[in-house]
């Protein structure tokens, strides 16, 4: 009887230990599938991986260019160059500038390049009637050495968070404050400059005419 009770029990231990062992890889299946992705679209193929792709709009519906936006890694030992930004489905066409001077955009083995913003590389968009804000909207990043990544982003307008990463086409207040700014600055400035100069020119040959009118009175 003891004997059976033990190999009892060595059979009820393995059945646990297999039962856990099925559990430990479901769970981590699932801790995979499950796990925190970014807000924004990311992908990796090979050793570029590209995150937070969005498509920006001007802001309230205004009319202008829109742009793409994302942050693009390179985790290789060679240079890569972004070759060109595609939207399927649309007549959009995408113009790519580096941050400095002119030329391709590079994304340096090793490093990361951040496109819209200040200083940062820019991907403009002309066209693209089609792009609507809220929808969702196929991004294609070729590079040089990889291909094509392929991901889907979120169309949004040019506020909040995404106000400074923003097409380079600005909305018109934006002008607007400008010129408010400059007309007082002419108007106070030109108006005290001109007032003394015009009286002293006006009182100069005033003076010299009183002592001379003077003269020929005695």
């Amino acid at each position: 009887m003891s004997r059976s009770l033990r190999r009892g029990a060595i059979a009820a231990s393995a059945l646990v230990i297999s039962i856990a062992s099925l559990t430990a890889c479901g769970a981590g299946n699932d801790a995979q599938t499950l796990g925190v992705r970014p807000d924004n679209a990311a992908v990796t193929v090979g050793t570029i991986k590209v995150q937070n792709a969005v498509v920006i709009t001007q802001p309230e519906g205004g009319e202008g260019p829109a742009s793409v936006s994302a942050t693009v890694f390179n985790d290789g030992t060679k240079d890569q160059t972004l070759e060109s930004i595609q939207l399927p489905g649309t007549d959009a066409e995408v113009k790519l500038s580096p941050a400095k001077g002119s030329g391709p955009v590079t994304v340096a083995a090793g490093g990361s390049v951040v496109i819209g913003g200040q200083g940062n590389a820019a991907a403009e968009i002309t066209g693209g009637k089609d792009i609507v804000d809220g929808s969702v909207q196929e991004i294609v990043f070729q590079f040089s050495e990889t291909g094509d990544v392929k991901l889907e982003g979120i169309v949004f307008p040019a506020t909040g968070s995404y106000r400074d990463f923003g097409p380079s086409g600005a909305p018109s207040p934006a002008a607007s404050p400008t010129a408010t700014t400059a007309s007082p600055d002419a108007s106070p400035a030109g108006s005290p400059d001109a007032s003394p100069t015009g009286t002293a020119t006006e009182t100069s040959p005033g003076a010299e005419t009183s002592p001379a009118a003077g003269g020929d009175s005695h």
